[in-house]
């Protein structure tokens, strides 16, 4: 009877035990930097020495910084010049920089090239879902400095790997349609959410708070910063402060704030959310064009630190572009800086 008991006491610690492990490892998150090393080397490999010339680069090369969001000639190599089992290893590269809310709008996005052919009945630039195009700057690798894109028509993702430690920007996310109209795709909206609740916000804003919000009764064409290769707005940020809201509404903003985060892998996401914390109230949302559904329409969200533009005005306010872009750190800047300024050549 001792002796069951013994046992008995031995296989519950062993369970106990066991449980533990199996909870830290349901817990455990590999490093954003890891993961796409991994996905990068494993990618590479599957490509043939002519593929992977067009997709590699060597890190200081100014292509790196050289990215767009229309229908512009590319280098990379396309995901329509690669054999199925190498764009899954391509699609699984993009997964390694966002989250899987990030990964379904790029998918998504890319989807709605074979809607927008139909709409334009072959008529306009060549539309193609596979159309999309994967470069690596440098060596893959957890520690050292390299990096890598992922774009297309309406999707340009752009990571940047520093000593481990990883940034995702430029990131730009369109749609066009933004809303699918006919078809049996209609009522799709892959960036609805950005959309909805930047409205939602401003809205619900008093008269007073809608004065200052409102910066323009017609929004501009595009976003203003564009393709820039460093965020730059001209003069002192307008429209409402947070420090000029109640709690209900910079819930409200943080909300929409929460939406361009979780577009990233949660290591990526948090560093976006301490920038957000880091800049208090310094935080302004300024709005352009109508706020009735349909209204061709405008806004950004500016820190000292990061910027967001949103716009819905081409193809009669049926046409999406968004970025989050870091004025500091866009394409690693910062993370470079530390690097070399720690005696790295």
């Amino acid at each position: 009877m001792v002796y069951r008991g013994m046992i008995q006491r031995s296989l519950r610690l062993f369970l106990a035990a066991l449980a533990v492990a199996l909870l830290a490892a349901a817990h455990y998150h590999a490093r954003s930097a890891s993961v796409m090393a991994d996905a990068a080397k494993s990618f590479l490999a599957s490509l043939t020495p002519e593929q992977r010339q067009r997709a590699t680069f060597p890190f200081a090369d100014t292509e790196r910084a050289n990215w767009f969001y229309t229908p512009v000639p590319r280098k990379g190599l396309a995901l329509r010049e690669m054999k199925p089992f190498q764009r899954q290893l391509a699609i699984a590269l993009l997964s390694a920089g966002l989250s899987q809310r990030g990964l379904i709008k790029a998918t998504t996005i890319m989807s709605l090239e074979d809607v927008l052919d139909v709409i334009e009945g072959g008529k306009g630039p060549r539309r193609d879902p596979d159309l999309y195009f994967v470069s690596i700057f440098g060596t893959p690798a957890e520690s050292g400095v390299w990096g890598f894109r992922f774009e297309g028509h309406h999707v340009s993702q752009n990571f940047t790997i520093v000593d481990g430690k990883a940034t995702g920007s430029p990131s730009f996310f369109g749609a066009n349609p933004a809303e699918v109209k006919d078809g049996p795709r209609r009522g799709l909206r892959p960036l609805g959410r950005e959309d909805d609740l930047a409205r939602a916000f401003v809205v619900n804003l008093t008269p007073a708070q809608q004065n200052a919000a409102i910066v323009a009764r017609t929004a501009p064409e595009d976003i203003l910063t564009t393709n820039s290769r460093r965020a730059a707005l001209k003069g002192q940020p307008s429209g409402i402060r947070l420090a000029a809201l109640d709690v209900k509404e910079k819930q409200a903003l943080q909300d929409l704030l929460d939406e361009y985060c979780d577009n990233m892998p949660e290591e990526l996401a948090a560093v976006r959310e301490e920038e957000i914390r880091k800049s208090g109230d310094n935080v302004w949302f300024a709005w352009s064009g109508g706020t009735a559904p349909g209204d061709k329409h405008y806004y950004r969200v500016q820190s000292p630190a990061f910027l967001i533009e949103f716009d819905e005005t081409q193809d009669n306010g049926n046409h999406i572009h968004s970025v989050w872009r870091d004025f500091s750190g866009d394409f690693g800047e910062d993370l470079l800086a530390e690097h070399y300024a720690a005696g790295h050549k």
